[in-house]
């Protein structure tokens, strides 16, 4: 709460500043964001809330979904997506600009209390991989794509297939925290979303680094309240939130 209020008093000049007369009689914002950015939106969302006195309604959703909508026609104020995702959606006619605000990273989670797994370098992931009876990755999302590549990349792919467990969708980690599987792989931010983990990032060797894009729909309800909360999450002021939710701001 200290470092949500200290984020407040700091952006809400720069909010007023960015919002004119018409603050009180433009429609509110529509957002739309994946599981990775959950967290640190919502904080950021809530205190852009308190500065500005906009209401944000945020559907969360999975990116794949995120990105079916929107190709299927449906409209929103601002899309948070991977650069490339939002690229895309933006070669398609769908969004017409994005603003890169936060930089993911990809960790392994480790249940409370447990040694923490050795990682430190491409042998000794693989090492622990091997030696670990469970394992745990998202499936089809970008993390869960670049674990399964990287997992072939090491040659374990055979060993590894009859001990990982796939997660569709949500937190891998909440597998890890009820003791369902020994080590958990996802975005760092998804993992430390979840109580009773430990989490340690991939070494650099082998880290994959996702940035974060707000896309902008080509005729948001309110420009000038858009682009408020545009300068609000790119503000140095919200990098404190962007970090304490396992994120660097981009």
């Amino acid at each position: 709460m200290p470092l949500r209020c200290a984020i407040v008093a700091r952006l809400a000049v720069l909010v007023a500043g960015a919002l004119p007369a018409e603050r009180a009689i433009a429609a509110d914002i529509t957002l739309m964001c994946p599981p990775p950015m959950r967290a640190v939106m919502t904080d950021l969302v809530s205190a852009f809330t308190q500065a500005s006195g906009r209401k944000v309604t945020i559907v969360f959703a999975p990116s794949k979904a995120i990105v079916a909508r929107l190709g299927g026609g449906e409209t929103v104020d601002i899309a948070i997506l991977t650069a490339p995702a939002t690229d895309a959606l933006i070669k398609a006619g769908k969004l017409a600009r994005r603003v890169d605000f936060a930089k993911s990273t990809i960790g392994v989670a480790v249940r409370h209390g447990a040694p923490r797994p050795d990682i430190g370098s491409a042998d000794a992931f693989r090492r622990t991989l091997l030696a670990a009876k469970s394992f745990a990755r998202n499936e089809g999302a970008d993390s869960g794509i670049y674990m399964k590549g990287l997992i072939e990349r090491l040659g374990i792919a055979e060993q590894m297939r009859p001990k990982t467990t796939l997660v569709p969708s949500g937190y891998v980690a909440e597998l890890v925290a009820r003791g369902e599987v020994e080590l958990g792989a996802q975005q760092v931010s998804e993992l430390l979303s979840v109580a009773g983990v430990d989490v340690t990032p991939l070494p650099a060797e082998l880290q994959h680094v996702i940035v974060f894009s707000a896309g902008v729909a080509a005729t948001p309800a309110s420009p000038a309240a858009v682009d408020a909360l545009l300068k609000f999450l790119a503000a140095p002021a919200a990098a404190p939130v962007i970090r304490a939710k396992g994120l660097d701001p981009a």
